[in-house]
């Protein structure tokens, strides 16, 4: 957050670098740590509602990475300084406007690798009929998909669904069928 209040601009964003052991050696902004190939962190959190529809977000058009393809409901980088938990808890409020009195449960962590945009990458599941609004300035919109619909359009042979969450939903389906 700057003296303001506001949050800076994406690119200005302060995130920590870290090793590959996701331990904090630095820090730096966005957009070199984007540029140089860092390692960083994210959190993805996974929102589903009580017919076990999940909710994906449309990414802006504006957005560097994946433009206009689906996504987790919610995603963003760790802050320097920031917690995994907090994250997960302010990018699902700053996202799609839903207060969270608990951080959501912790399903997985991914592993920084090319495919991840080198972000290690705790994802979360929040499970909740509260109604969501989705930030047109983070995305350009939202929806829910059933578990059917989604399977279908992940089998499609095209771009739509952006890579990360391909590896997000193929590493969750395992144990989203055993808790079922």
């Amino acid at each position: 957050m700057s003296a303001s209040g506001a949050r800076p601009a994406e690119d200005e964003e302060i995130l920590s670098i870290v090793d590959d052991q996701d331990r904090v050696i630095g820090e730096a902004r966005r957009d070199r740590i984007h540029a140089d190939g860092l390692r960083h962190r994210a959190v993805h959190v996974l929102i589903f509602n009580s017919v076990g529809e999940v909710f994906l977000q449309k990414r802006g058009l504006h957005k560097k990475e994946n433009p206009g393809q689906w996504d987790s409901s919610v995603a963003g980088h760790v802050d320097a300084g920031e917690t995994y938990d907090a994250c997960s808890v302010r990018e699902v409020r700053e996202e799609v406007g839903l207060v969270l009195d608990a951080v959501p449960s912790r399903l997985f962590k991914l592993a920084a690798s090319e495919l991840t945009g080198m972000e290690f990458a705790w994802v979360y599941r929040v499970d909740t009929d509260q109604p969501l609004t989705p930030n047109l300035e983070e995305m350009s919109g939202g929806e829910w998909f059933a578990l059917e619909r989604l399977e279908a359009k992940l089998a499609e042979a095209n771009d739509d669904i952006s890579e990360v969450f391909r590896l997000i939903w193929e590493t969750y389906r395992p144990i989203l069928h055993t808790s079922a």
